[in-house]
């Protein structure tokens, strides 16, 4: 028995504090730059090797949990390891210190957006759209490479792509995901997938397992079945009525909760995944305008921390829809929901499935699930990298330019993606 898999019933005393989560994620959120594969190997190298709070098999083990869950896989395995650390408050504890440094930032850079007024055509904005040209094409490659090795799951990801263009709108990405789901379930039939993830191999090498307690399962059933509940209760309303009483209303509050809350629900593979269900749901109806949306995305590929604080920027800047943010300044309020929203999800998840996870990883029907989907979310981002990343951030010879040269930078040179939109940046500001 693996340690995460230990049982189910061992909901005891914590062996840490509270204090002891925040302080050690909050060095974390100040300094995890690089995504959420980068995120995993800092985890790896704070809680296995230097702390001890768990062996090696163990983390493989909540990697493996977390990919296969919707949401950010990252922030998953932070909440995971204050979860167990030090209870639901130790959860709360390891989230904050590893989100809100990165959220605080992006909000910052939001007001310092609207403070400026119209800067769609300003240079810097040019590079740093350029930047996310140059990041998703990276972002879309390496996912092909692991998530679409054959093909089966390729033409899984060709049919998304194709649905996604021809029928833009976040409810034809959502009857996508589903339909690779189904495809997975039905179409891919021999074993795909490994004992562990991509990732959890790279970076967890597999030694002698250590005795169960490392990583006891102190979660009562009682409460993960009340937090899988919550979750199918907010799905469900974010895909029925929600959306239907945000439109009658005109509630800003209403409707960011249930565009942020939908995305974080039905995200598999976090980080860059989520681009093309937030495009949809803040440009497509006018929440926040195509320019905006992409000076965001690159700046948030800057800062540490998790990629989802994306949502704290377009909470932030997001007006009516149809009309433009209020300018200058950002609305607070609505960057605190779009942040809580998008992780609300995530957080249910991990406490709800993990006390099930050693009979879940070995369902194949759920693998071949899981398969299918994670082929679709290839299609979908490739999609996003069309439209609206490439139409809008390639403007001219020098942009296609600077994106080139940022892809090469990042896909072979290995520079830090927020090495490179700094840089882009400075290029647009210099040369656009």
């Amino acid at each position: 028995m693996s340690p995460v898999n230990a049982p189910p019933h061992e909901h005891g005393r914590h062996p840490g504090t509270v204090a002891e989560v925040f302080w050690a994620f909050l060095k974390l959120g100040l300094t995890a730059f690089g995504g959420p594969v980068a995120h995993l190997g800092y985890f790896r190298e704070a809680f296995v090797e230097r702390r001890k709070w768990l062996d090696d098999a163990a983390y493989a083990d909540l990697m493996a949990l977390c990919q296969f869950l919707p949401g950010p896989a990252s922030s998953q395995v932070g909440m995971a390891l204050g979860l167990q650390r030090a209870g639901l408050a130790g959860l709360v504890a390891a989230w904050t210190a590893f989100t809100l440094p990165s959220a605080l930032l992006l909000v910052a850079f939001a007001w310092g957006v609207t403070a400026l007024g119209d800067v769609s055509e300003a240079g810097w904005i040019h590079g740093l759209k350029a930047a996310a040209v140059a990041v998703v094409a990276h972002a879309v490659l390496g996912m092909a490479k692991t998530l679409t090795p054959d093909a089966k799951r390729a033409t899984i990801a060709v049919l998304s792509l194709v649905v996604v263009l021809l029928v833009p709108g976040a409810l034809a990405q959502v009857a996508a995901m589903v339909a690779a789901g189904f495809a997975g379930f039905f179409w891919l039939r021999t074993p795909i997938m490994s004992e562990e993830p991509a990732s959890a191999q790279s970076l967890a090498p597999a030694p002698a397992p250590v005795p169960a307690s490392t990583f006891a399962v102190r979660v009562p059933r009682a409460l993960a079945v009340a937090c899988l509940g919550a979750y199918a209760a907010i799905l469900a309303a974010v895909l029925t009525v929600l959306p239907l009483l945000a439109h009658a209303t005109g509630n800003l509050a209403l409707t960011l909760f249930t565009v942020f809350a939908r995305a974080g629900s039905l995200v598999f593979g976090g980080g860059h995944v989520v681009l093309p269900l937030l495009e949809a749901d803040t440009v497509q109806t006018g929440l926040v305008s195509e320019s905006a949306f992409l000076a965001g995305y690159g700046a948030a590929q800057a800062v540490p921390g998790p990629l989802f604080t994306f949502a704290a920027y377009l909470g932030g800047i997001a007006g009516s829809p149809g009309n433009e943010p209020t300018a200058p300044g950002i609305n607070l309020v609505g960057a605190a929901i779009a942040l809580l929203a998008i992780f609300l999800p995530a957080a249910l998840l991990v406490v709800g499935t993990l006390p099930f996870w050693s009979q879940l990883r070995r369902a194949p029907r759920a693998q071949r699930v899981l398969a299918g989907v994670n082929a679709g979310v290839v299609g979908l981002l490739a999609a996003a990298l069309y439209t609206p990343v490439f139409t809008s951030g390639i403007t001219s010879p020098l942009s296609l330019a600077l994106a080139a040269v940022a892809f090469v930078a990042l896909h072979r040179w290995r520079t830090p993606a927020w090495a490179v939109v700094i840089a882009a940046g400075i290029a647009g500001w210099l040369l656009l």
